[in-house]
């Protein structure tokens, strides 16, 4: 067991990233970026009200709501007008004494506004500019805004959620959102680590969709090599394993995932089902997706006679669990037992608790601090990086170019 007096340090600590970005895929992303050691310095424009997710409602307490508090945890929170020809002056200076600049603007944006490494590597040739947006800087959507719902109905998720009966339906958390902000992340650190070895940076292009699209993973594999197209199956079925879905109980529902054939015949032996084990009609994977018609049925009724509770009892060496409220996740054992919940102080909302960092590694989760109040640290990071005085700042505030 390590030292507690003599930790490491989280691996990214030293690195330093200025991130233009708001709502909820972009600051997700760097919020893992941070919560891994990085100082990450995040640029709002004075003229807004900041990052939008500072506003959205419940908990919305004067520019610092619980939405914006889940995604922007140890970050710094600076003020700079970059249309402000004295505020792109301090954006530039910041650009040479950092590693990294990350961006969720809509994708044809960067290049406009000199975000990309073309632009900045005459400030600092290491550094490494992340543009994650909609739909990419190039092809025929790239101007257009892209939020996780759009995305989820363009790269088809929502024709693949849902019962056969109901509606295309969008996943309950923003699924490409999160996923789209760990796709900028880890390419921003990938090419941070070929900066810190060459001394020369890149361009890092991410987009919602492409994220989308590339975990249909088996599905498209399906569908290019064999023209199979997958349906909307009831109770949340996997579309070829059998038994892989939620079975209504006695008191409310239980998943199962039979994903190997030993899993199965456990199945079966703790439902005191064992003769369908060898019944010829449900011996391998193929022929319980063939007679699926025939099988589920019988799996119905007898999970209908117990609780999701005594199910979970019984199922020793059987992949399950219960289908949990909200609620119940939250306080669950193994959650809990993790320290997957973590809480900062907070002037205003006093303790926040929030879902915490999923990384478990030394350093991490040490020190969570709180997400930063609009413009917090403009002073402290402009005197620290960049020595300015306090007349100086005060002049950069009174002409408008910072906050």
């Amino acid at each position: 067991m390590s030292d507690p007096g003599n930790r490491r340090r989280p691996p990214l600590h030293g690195i330093r990233i200025l991130t233009i970005s708001q709502f909820g895929a972009g600051p997700y992303g760097t919020m893992m970026l941070s919560d891994l050691g990085a100082d990450v310095i995040k640029i709002e424009d004075p003229s807004s009200g900041g990052d939008v997710a500072r506003y959205i409602p419940p908990g919305a307490e004067d520019g610092d709501s619980l939405y914006f508090q889940s995604f922007n945890r140890g970050k710094r929170s600076i003020l700079i007008d970059l249309r402000n020809e004295e505020g792109r002056k301090v954006f530039d200076q910041l650009v040479a004494r950092c590693d990294a600049v990350f961006n969720n603007l809509r994708g044809d944006l960067p290049d406009r506004l000199g975000l990309t490494y073309d632009s900045l590597k005459r400030l600092n040739p290491a550094i490494v500019t992340c543009s994650l947006s909609g739909f990419g800087r190039t092809g025929p959507r790239a101007k257009e805004p892209g939020y996780d719902a759009l995305v989820q109905a363009y790269a088809g998720y929502m024709s693949l959620t849902g019962g056969p009966d109901e509606p295309p339906t969008r996943s309950g958390v923003s699924l490409i959102d999160f996923a789209g902000g760990f796709a900028g992340a880890l390419g921003l650190v990938a090419a941070l680590v070929e900066a810190k070895q060459t001394g020369i940076g890149r361009d890092v292009d991410v987009a919602l969709l492409d994220t989308g699209i590339s975990m249909l993973t088996y599905l498209a594999a399906w569908k290019l090599n064999s023209d199979w197209q997958p349906e909307r199956v009831a109770n949340s079925s996997h579309q070829t394993i059998v038994p892989a879905q939620n079975f209504r109980t006695k008191d409310g529902w239980i998943s199962v995932f039979c994903a190997k054939e030993i899993f199965w015949q456990r199945l079966a032996d703790a439902m005191d089902l064992g003769h369908l084990r060898d019944d010829e009609r449900f011996r391998t994977f193929a022929d319980r997706y063939r007679n699926r018609d025939e099988l589920l049925p019988l799996l119905d009724d007898v999970f209908a006679a117990r609780t999701t509770s005594e199910w979970m009892a019984r199922f020793d060496g059987v992949p399950a669990a219960p289908v949990n409220s909200l609620e119940d996740a939250l306080a669950d054992e193994q959650v809990e037992a993790r320290g997957t919940i973590v809480e900062a102080e907070h002037e205003k909302l006093g303790r926040v608790r929030q879902a915490g960092s999923p990384f478990r590694t030394e350093g991490v989760h040490d020190d969570v601090r709180r997400a930063p109040s609009l413009g917090e640290h403009t002073d402290e990071v402009l005197q620290e990086l960049l020595g300015y005085t306090k007349e100086q700042i005060d002049q950069l505030r009174d002409s408008g170019a910072i906050g």
